[in-house]
C-alpha cells in the first residue's frame, strides 16, 4: 500500500441518488444519460472542504439501486457511458483527487447474464457453478440476507475469482485508485486473498477497504489481505454516547480503535449511504461539532458523506425505498449554503484543516483518557514529540480538565492556561503541545 492513503480524506457520493437518476434501469434501447459528469462541477467543493478523494457508490449497470449489478464492465446508462466515467476520472486526477469505486462482488442482480442462463436452462448449465445452491430458496440459489433480487456468488469457484480480478484490474487500468468492497463481511476472507495479490501485481499502490460491520476488524484485514475496513464500531459509539451522555462508551470504543489503528488505518465516518444522517440521529444539534471534531482527529482514513457537511437530515427506514432520504439528489452545480448549513460547512473546513496541519494524526497513538465522566472525556493523540489533546463536554456547565502537558488552543470553544483547560458546555476543545 502506498503512503498516499495517510493523506487521503474522502468525499463520498451515492451517484444514482446524487444525480437524480431513475429508480430502475433504463429500457432496452434507451440512450445513456451522462449524469455522472455532473460530479465534475462539484470537485471544487470537495477540494474547498479539504478533501482530496472522491468515493463513488455503485456506477455499474444494474437493475435498481446499483447493488444488483448486471454488468461490471459497463457504466449504468442512467449515469452515462464508460467514456463519461473516464472523463470524470481524468478530471479528478487533473485536480489532484483520487477516485474510489464501489465493488459489489458478494452478489449480483437477477439479470446478471450467467444467472439468466441458469433460470433459462436449469441447474445443469455451466453457469450454475457461479452461484451457491440453497434448497430453501425460491430459485434454488442463495440470496444475500434474504433479498430475492441479490443472488450470492460462489466464491469457491475459480471462474468467479478470475472475473473479479478482471473487473478490478480493468478499472484500475482506467485510472481507479481505490476500491470499496461491498458486504465484504459476507465473503470468505480467503477469496480476497486470491483476488487482491493478482490485482496488485499491476497496481501496487491500490487501496482496498472492505465493508465490515462487527467483529475483529484487525483479524479480518489480516486474513483477507485488505488495507482497511469500515469503522462501524466507532461510528455507533460516537452518536450513541453523545445522545446518552455516556462518554464511557466512547472511551471504550476509542481504546479499541487505537488498537485497530496500530494494525491498519480504519475508514472513519459519521455518516454514509446506509445509515441515518448524523444530524437526524443526534438528539442535540450542538453535538454535531463534537462528532466532527472526533472524526477529524482520531487515526484512520476520514470519509465525509455528501450533505453531512451541511447538516442534512435524513432517516433510513427498513422498507422498499427506505434509503431514499439519505441518498438525495443534489443540484448540477454547488449552491452557497446559508444558516446552519453554512456554519456546518465552515466547521468541516476548519477541522479538516486541523487534520491537514497535523498529518501525523493519521496513524497517531490513542492514549488512555486524562479525564472521564459521563459528561466529559479528555484524551491525547501522540506521535513522537507531537501531542494533540481532545476534550469533549456534553454537560450543561463548563468542564475543567488538567492536561499532562502545556498546550495552546488548536480549535474549539474554551481556554487553556498552562496545563489547565476549560471547555464550554456542549462543546469541544483541541489543544496542541507547545
Amino acid at each position: 500500500m502506498s503512503d498516499w492513503i495517510r493523506h487521503a480524506i474522502w468525499w463520498q457520493v451515492y451517484p444514482l441518488g446524487f444525480t437524480g437518476a431513475e429508480r430502475t434501469a433504463l429500457p432496452d434501447g434507451a440512450p445513456p444519460v451522462p449524469r455522472i459528469r455532473q460530479l465534475e462541477a462539484w470537485l471544487p467543493h470537495l477540494l474547498e472542504l479539504g478533501c482530496n478523494g472522491l468515493a463513488l457508490g455503485p456506477v455499474f449497470e444494474s437493475g435498481t439501486h446499483g447493488y444488483d449489478t448486471v454488468d461490471h464492465f459497463r457504466v449504468d446508462r442512467r449515469l452515462g457511458t464508460e467514456e463519461d466515467l473516464q472523463h470524470l476520472i481524468a478530471a479528478c486526477h487533473d485536480s489532484g483527487v483520487k477516485i474510489l469505486l464501489d465493488g459489489v462482488f458478494n452478489h449480483v442482480g437477477r439479470d446478471f447474464p450467467r444467472f439468466r442462463d441458469v433460470l433459462e436452462h436449469g441447474g445443469d448449465h455451466p453457469s450454475a457453478a457461479w452461484f451457491q445452491p440453497a434448497d430453501d430458496a425460491p430459485d434454488g440459489y442463495r440470496t444475500f440476507e434474504g433479498h430475492g433480487g441479490l443472488v450470492t456468488l460462489n466464491h469457491a469457484n475459480p471462474e468467479v475469482v478470475d472475473h473479479v480480478v478482471r473487473v478490478m484490474t480493468t478499472w484500475c487500468d482506467r485510472g481507479v485508485d481505490a476500491w470499496r468492497l461491498d458486504a465484504a463481511y459476507a465473503v470468505p476472507p480467503e477469496f480476497w486473498r486470491e483476488v487482491l495479490p493478482r490485482v496488485r501485481e499491476r497496481h501496487p499502490d491500490l487501496w482496498v477497504v472492505g465493508e465490515v460491520i462487527h467483529g475483529d476488524y484487525a483479524d479480518y484485514v489480516q486474513r483477507a489481505g485488505l488495507d482497511s475496513v469500515t469503522q462501524y464500531e466507532l461510528w455507533k459509539a460516537t452518536w450513541s454516547s453523545l445522545n446518552d451522555r455516556n462518554l464511557f462508551e466512547l472511551a471504550h470504543a476509542l481504546k479499541r480503535h487505537g488498537e485497530f489503528a496500530h494494525a491498519f488505518l480504519p475508514q472513519t465516518f459519521v455518516g454514509n449511504h446506509d445509515v441515518t444522517r448524523l444530524a437526524s440521529r443526534l438528539t442535540d444539534p450542538r453535538h454535531i461539532a463534537l462528532a466532527v471534531a472526533l472524526f477529524c482527529t482520531v487515526p484512520g482514513v476520514p470519509t465525509v458523506y455528501y450533505g453531512d457537511e451541511w447538516a442534512l437530515r435524513g432517516i433510513k427506514e427498513d422498507r422498499e425505498g427506505g434509503d431514499d432520504a439519505v441518498r438525495p439528489a443534489f443540484p448540477p452545480t454547488p449552491e452557497r449554503p446559508e444558516g446552519e448549513a453554512a456554519a456546518t460547512e465552515e466547521l468541516h473546513r476548519r477541522l479538516i484543516g486541523v487534520r491537514r496541519r497535523n498529518a501525523w494524526l493519521a496513524d497517531a497513538t490513542v492514549e488512555e483518557p486524562d479525564a472521564l465522566t459521563n459528561d466529559v472525556l479528555a484524551f491525547r493523540l501522540t506521535s513522537g514529540d507531537a501531542t494533540l489533546g481532545v476534550v469533549l463536554n456534553v454537560g450543561d456547565v463548563p468542564a475543567d480538565v488538567r492536561l499532562p502537558f502545556r498546550g495552546q488552543i488548536e480549535d474549539g470553544d474554551g481556554t487553556v492556561t498552562g496545563t489547565d483547560a476549560r471547555v464550554a458546555p456542549h462543546a469541544y476543545l483541541l489543544v496542541r503541545s507547545r
